[in-house]
């Protein structure tokens, strides 16, 4: 599925250069400060400022248009956790389909049956979708937000059902570890909205692959990268 290019007018660095700075930053568990010295390295002078602009223009937009090529399976799983920013707890809501792909987040205050119905109306609103099936814990708000919003399909609950969804948190704890927590709800939802459509891209599920599958699938992935951060058919920078 096609989509238009980010705009890049008023930006001298070229295409290529901040896509990578974004892509460093979210693929692995690095720093403004240490991107900004990776690309020392390599004789790029850039700062770690510009780089926290770079990504919170574009990481969302590379990450959207990752998402825009893929389509949701027909099983969603749903699940919840705590998070403290600023010493308050949080909820993290998490849907992801069969295939392990994140289909959204969201970061609210409560857990009850009105941020699940919020959630599943965004889930439906983001994806243009409805599933065959949800699965869920067993918390009562699922199912009375199933009830009112999509009645027609079925429900599941069950803790070892779940797996799939709890196991997604886990690159987010990590991460979250790495910054040192996030400094407000909405610089979560901002990092954690572009975070859980990126790396994704590049984590296909290895252990099915043989060496020269992995790299030949990664080839593909890096040029649909290109694609969706407009970097495909540009002449190399100079």
């Amino acid at each position: 599925m096609g989509s238009t290019p980010p705009s890049y007018q008023g930006h001298r660095y070229p295409v290529e250069m901040i896509a990578h700075c974004v892509w460093l930053y979210f693929r692995f568990p690095l720093s403004f400060r240490e991107v900004e010295e990776l690309m020392l390295q390599r004789g790029v002078l850039v700062s770690h400022e510009t780089v926290r602009r770079w990504c919170g223009t574009f990481g969302q937009q590379y990450a959207n248009a990752l998402r825009r090529r893929l389509r949701p399976g027909d099983t969603w799983h749903l699940d919840e956790v705590f998070i403290k920013i600023n010493g308050e707890l949080k909820y993290l809501w998490r849907a992801v389909d069969q295939d392990g792909m994140v289909l959204d987040i969201l970061v609210q205050d409560r857990r009850d049956t009105a941020a699940a119905r919020r959630f599943f109306r965004r889930l439906m609103k983001t994806t243009c979708s409805v599933p065959r099936v949800v699965i869920t814990d067993k918390l009562r708000s699922y199912g009375a937000a199933h009830r009112e919003v999509m009645p027609r399909v079925e429900h599941r609950t069950s803790k070892y059902l779940n797996n799939r969804a709890e196991n997604s948190h886990q690159p987010t704890r990590r991460r979250e570890r790495a910054m040192k927590r996030f400094a407000s709800p909405g610089h979560a939802q901002r990092f954690l909205s572009a975070f859980s459509g990126i790396p994704p891209h590049f984590r296909p599920r290895r252990h099915p692959m043989t060496a020269p599958g992995y790299r030949a699938e990664m080839t593909i992935r890096f040029a649909i990268w290109d694609q969706a951060t407009g970097a495909a058919g540009r002449p190399a920078a100079a």
